[in-house]
C-alpha cells in the first residue's frame, strides 16, 4: 500500500493522527510527516483516516506484488 498526503491542501486538523497515529505524525508547527509505504496491517486505520480528513488530503493507492508462476498459471 502506499499513501500520498497533499500537504498543500492539508490544514492540520490532525484527525489522521488520532485514527493513524502509527503512520501520521504532527511535528513542529503543526507539520504533517507520514510512513508513505505502510505496512498492510494499518489498512483499516488508514482508510479511516483518510476518510475523516475534512480536506480530502490523504489518498491511497494499492501496490500490487508481482504474482509468481504458479499464480500466472504457467504451463508445464
Amino acid at each position: 500500500m502506499r499513501i500520498v498526503v497533499d500537504l498543500n491542501r492539508c490544514q492540520g486538523y490532525a484527525q489522521c493522527v488520532y485514527l493513524a497515529h502509527e503512520v501520521f505524525k504532527l511535528t513542529g508547527d503543526e507539520a504533517l510527516s507520514y510512513e508513505p509505504n505502510p505496512d498492510e496491517s494499518q489498512r483499516l486505520h488508514i482508510e479511516r483516516a483518510a476518510a475523516a480528513c475534512p480536506v480530502q488530503a490523504i489518498k491511497i493507492d494499492r501496490v500490487d506484488v508481482e504474482p509468481d508462476d504458479a499464480d500466472r498459471g504457467a504451463a508445464s
